[in-house]
């Protein structure tokens, strides 16, 4: 018998506003969110915990927000200081181990099942990540300790802020039983609602129900429901140097229609996946758009260039044109937006064609990209901004 794996889910809570907080120590307390203006129909990108007892969330419109509390402090988003303080979270893991996955600026996976030796049991790995973050860069984060992805990143919602759940080997069945059939990944409105036709409200009576029975009603997807709800999710932690893509993906507290935040949200993530590919001195051919709709219907569309880039713009200029593309198809109301780049291969490599979805933009633009690097390194990641994207005010 293999041994237990030990999967951390470590997931910052409130990170844009936490930040904001900490840089401006006198919001402490009070009601703060970072967004755009409510005059520029800007949205809620964050909401610290104080202003979530209004009932405001991200993606909210800030107009509405404002009405909810009228105290509320706006901040604008800062984009460059998350991630460079997402930068130096993720230094902190690789004290611990090399292979963490990050799922977006705030949140990632560790596998430390093979920091045992070096550091000590795997709860004391945990509290000393978890302890490194608040010690060093003054920020809460919650963490969730098992043996899959699946049962860590469950175990890290469970009680935030400042969560610390350790769900054992021997304990996993015990821990989901009792747990909404929501909480299981996939498991959306138009899911859960077939559920409770069925009286099946907790994973649990999920749990019991006989695999075939849920494969004639939801397909594949019923066998995967009835996997996750044994506790079974083999997927492996894996980081950026061993994956085959690039990606970065949010989803929203509410389902957004609006055409134009859901572009600022692309632009942002695409700017995310582009600084990954350069630092890690990777490109490629291929980039997919991930949608998620408020029914649950998830839909990839993909367009491979005939040569690999890490150039933001080009990234961005497909991007963009697979969301409009896809959002003609189906311009239902969008729960999850992801952008990612796959087919690895050298910038340079290969003759230069002009593609006919994407037309191939000049050396100036990939200058652009390593000029701002050089500067960001050098001055801060705060000492440039790109003009599309979550807008600062």
């Amino acid at each position: 018998m293999s041994s237990p794996r030990h999967i951390l889910h470590v997931d910052m809570d409130a990170f844009f506003a936490s930040v904001e907080i900490r840089e401006q120590p006198g919001l402490k307390g009070r009601p703060v969110v970072v967004g755009g203006s409510a005059a520029g129909r800007g949205v809620v990108a964050a909401a610290s915990y104080e202003a979530r007892r209004f009932g405001i969330h991200s993606a909210m419109p800030m107009s509405r927000a404002q009405r909810l509390c009228p105290e509320l402090v706006r901040l604008p988003v800062r984009m460059e200081l998350y991630v460079a303080v997402s930068r130096q979270i993720r230094a902190i893991f690789e004290r611990y181990t090399p292979l963490y996955e990050p799922l977006s600026l705030d949140e990632a996976f560790l596998d430390i099942s093979a920091s045992l030796s070096l550091f000590g049991p795997a709860r004391e790995i945990a509290r000393r990540i978890k302890r490194d973050i608040a010690e060093e860069l003054s920020l809460v984060a919650s963490v969730g300790l098992a043996p899959s992805k699946f049962v860590a990143k469950i175990a890290s919602d469970l009680d935030k802020p400042d969560g610390f759940v350790v769900v054992e080997p021997d304990a996993v069945q015990a821990f989901l039983d009792p747990l909404p059939a929501s909480r299981v990944w996939g498991v959306g409105k138009a899911t859960n609602a077939v559920l409770e036709r069925y009286g099946i409200t907790t994973i649990a009576r999920l749990r019991q129900q006989p695999q075939d029975w849920l494969q004639d009603r939801f397909g594949k997807f019923g066998l995967r429901l009835w996997e996750l709800a044994h506790g079974i999710d083999t997927r492996p932690v894996v980081n950026d140097s061993q994956a085959r893509s690039i990606s970065n993906e949010t989803t929203f507290a509410v389902d957004i229609r609006d055409q134009e935040v859901l572009r600022a949200w692309l632009m942002t993530l695409t700017e995310q996946v582009a600084r990954r590919l350069r630092s890690q001195q990777y490109a490629g051919r291929t980039v997919q758009l991930k949608l998620r709709f408020a029914d649950f219907k998830t839909v990839t569309r993909s367009h491979t260039l005939s040569k690999a880039t890490h150039c933001t713009d080009e990234i961005w200029h497909l991007a963009r044109n697979l969301l409009s593309e896809a959002l003609q198809a189906s311009p239902a109301p969008v729960r999850l937006i992801g952008v990612g780049v796959s087919n690895f291969a050298t910038p340079d490599s290969g003759p230069l064609q002009q593609d006919l979805f994407a037309p191939a933009l000049s050396e100036r633009q990939k200058r652009i990209d390593r000029l701002s690097d050089e500067i960001q390194s050098r001055f801060g990641l705060d000492s440039l901004k790109r003009g599309t994207g979550l807008k600062p005010s």
